[in-house]
């Protein structure tokens, strides 16, 4: 995998897939994500994506985008990503998030989990990965 294509997301411990600076993408960052999200499908090997709980709106233009990418790739993305996992040590946005995923799981067809810390995640990521193969 050519690691120098990836900038947002960190894929040296592939296939643990880390969003980089989850709460900090920069207004315009959604093509870039897109291009690496495609990158990603197109390795036709199971992954875990890893983000951190965002502190920060989205920008609009951004969210729009990543959801059209999501809609357009959900079969693919549910054939390969074995789960989403955010990191939010927040108890009350991490039950916020739980209250949330039945909608986007159902919408995105992927696993979506919240954990309070990275070792949690990381765990978690390992045992989706293991479950499947």
């Amino acid at each position: 995998m050519n690691r120098a294509a990836f900038t947002l997301h960190d894929v040296t411990a592939f296939p643990v897939v880390r969003m980089r600076n989850g709460d900090a993408c920069a207004p315009g960052y959604a093509p870039a994500w897109c291009r690496e999200m495609d990158a990603l499908l197109g390795r036709n090997t199971p992954f875990v994506l890893i983000y951190e709980g965002r502190r920060n709106d989205e920008p609009h233009d951004d969210r729009v985008a990543r959801g059209l990418w999501l809609k357009r790739n959900k079969d693919a993305l549910a054939e390969r990503c074995r789960a989403l996992i955010i990191v939010e040590p927040d108890r009350d946005r991490r039950a916020a998030l739980d209250a949330a995923f039945p909608s986007l799981v159902r919408a995105f067809g992927t696993p979506q989990a919240a954990c309070a810390t990275d070792e949690e995640a990381v765990a978690l990521a390992r045992q989706a990965l293991c479950a499947t193969g």
